[in-house]
């Protein structure tokens, strides 16, 4: 079956890097053979009428030259029709793509879109809200707010607005149900990943699988501000999975557990991130994996 692409890609932000991207698409895509159409993202995240035009004109591959929000909206409107997804990581998080091992330098990517595998990964709902890799409820969206607001954006301005906020942290009170157990603590941030990418190639959970029909969580709970950078850091190494025992509970740092789905409350509306945009907080989260959600082209 010949293949026929759309890439999509910001207007908005045409740096230096940006353009020198677009001509080398054109370039690598016309030497492929391949017909193939640019188009902008949409602001507003609407992308029914590209779902409409990959039916009508037989897209084979949609490409999203950006970062996790955008792939984030492109494969939720995509779901369910036949079509490819391919990231060039050109966004200010990009944890999606480095999770499949897409490299950020365009032209490897272009190479893995051209002559990778398309392969189902697994995405997951919170709240019927759709998430393509990740949301975090706490310190990390907190952060992903601030993020938003700042007219800089990058890995440097990420860290910065991390560094801020850790000094001002504070613990929330949640209530877990998973795997038919009820949790209480106060933690500071809890994260719920389809993939071992927790941002800007932050890997607070190496095992973790696009694949695996599991969800990660990763609870961080309530410690000193020195403790809490020690033990995020061992979990970085090591990123196993901790049995839950009710007598010890109090007593460990970090928690990480596999689930097909789970709920939390939160009562003193922690702040929510999806994908890393800012999103609605809300006093109740339902969330569940959504298996072979969408087919990702990878290495």
């Amino acid at each position: 079956m010949s293949r026929q692409f759309v890439y999509l890609i910001n207007p908005i932000s045409g740096t230096k890097t940006k353009d020198l991207a677009l001509e080398m698409i054109k370039k690598k895509t016309a030497a492929e053979n391949i017909p193939f159409e640019i188009l902008p993202t949409n602001a507003e995240g609407d992308y029914a009428p590209l779902r409409e035009k990959i039916i009508s004109e037989k897209i084979t591959d949609i490409i999203i030259c950006g970062g996790d929000g955008t792939v984030n909206q492109v494969a939720n409107a995509c779901r369910g029709i036949d079509v490819n997804i391919g990231i060039i990581p050109l966004g200010s998080g990009n944890g999606l793509a480095f999770a499949a091992k897409i490299p950020k330098r365009v032209d490897k990517a272009l190479d893995i879109i051209f002559k990778g595998k398309a392969e189902y990964i697994d995405s997951f709902n919170i709240n019927k809200k759709f998430s393509c890799m990740l949301c975090g409820l706490g310190f990390d969206a907190q952060v992903a707010h601030d993020f938003a607001k700042q007219k800089k954006r990058g890995l440097i301005t990420y860290i910065k607005q991390s560094i801020k906020n850790f000094f001002a942290a504070k613990p929330y009170p949640f209530t877990l149900f998973v795997n038919d157990t009820e949790l209480s603590t106060d933690a500071f941030f809890i994260s719920i990943a389809n993939s071992n990418q927790f941002g800007n190639n932050f890997t607070i959970a190496p095992r973790a699988s696009l694949q695996d029909g599991l969800l990660d969580i990763v609870v961080v709970n309530k410690m000193s501000k020195l403790r809490m950078v020690w033990s995020v850091m061992k979990q970085l190494r090591y990123g196993q999975v901790r049995p839950y025992e009710d007598k010890k509970y109090h007593r460990n740092e970090i928690h990480y557990f596999h689930t097909k789905k789970l709920t939390i409350q939160n009562p003193t509306l922690a702040p929510l991130h999806i994908d890393g945009d800012p999103a609605d907080t809300a006093a109740l989260f339902e969330i569940e994996i959504i298996e072979k959600a969408f087919r990702l082209i990878m290495p």
